[in-house]
């Protein structure tokens, strides 16, 4: 409906007033809401927005002081950072970005593919390419089966390749499969890795 009134359109976070880096991927609710009967502020009553598996979630996202991070029993839609939503949109808009890199002085370079205002009928692979996804996607882990994650991510521990997860796609299907757990970096072409899903329009 967004897009039939966007001229075809996707959404744009950036259109809403959002340029961080998350919001790039959250922001699409507030473009969103009004759509399915939903004013004024967000909040953990938008359950609308709640996946009922997303219970637990790596500790890092609340608490980093928690050593070594694991999993714990905290939901991404009670938290604002998420928009109280446990899905994200495919929003990232191909633009390049140096991001500070922790305490380190060392800077990194990203781009974030995605379909950010985007006209859906330019979509070259709807059928592979993601549009609405579960929160996990970005890491990956799995809130539906923990217990078999393939070859844990050394760096970040805690986050697998071939983790499954609930996605949709530009022509409507939706999908349980495995996602590509080596980072932000390997967005750009998941199916160097063997993976049959992209974020990239083209």
């Amino acid at each position: 409906m967004y897009s039939d009134d966007a001229h075809d359109a996707s959404p744009s976070p950036a259109a809403a007033g959002l340029t961080n880096r998350g919001s790039l991927y959250s922001g699409y609710k507030a473009l969103m809401k009004n759509y399915v009967g939903l004013n004024g502020a967000s909040s953990p009553q938008d359950k609308l927005f709640a996946c009922p598996a997303d219970v637990f979630n790596p500790s890092l996202f609340f608490d980093k002081s928690i050593q070594p991070p694991h999993l714990i029993q905290k939901s991404i839609h009670d938290e604002s950072f998420s928009d109280y939503s446990s899905y994200i949109f495919n929003g990232g808009d191909s633009m390049t970005r140096t991001f500070t890199n922790g305490a380190s002085t060392t800077n990194i370079t990203l781009t974030f593919p995605g379909l950010s205002n985007v006209r859906l009928s330019a979509v070259r692979h709807p059928s592979r390419t993601l549009m609405v996804v579960e929160f996990p996607v970005l890491f990956p882990y799995s809130w539906h089966d923990p217990s078999s994650h393939g070859a844990a991510d050394k760096k970040f521990g805690m986050f697998y390749n071939g983790s499954k997860n609930v996605v949709s796609f530009v022509d409507g299907h939706v999908s349980y499969i495995k996602m590509d757990g080596l980072n932000v970096r390997e967005m750009v072409n998941p199916s160097a890795n063997g993976y049959d899903y992209q974020w990239s329009p083209d």
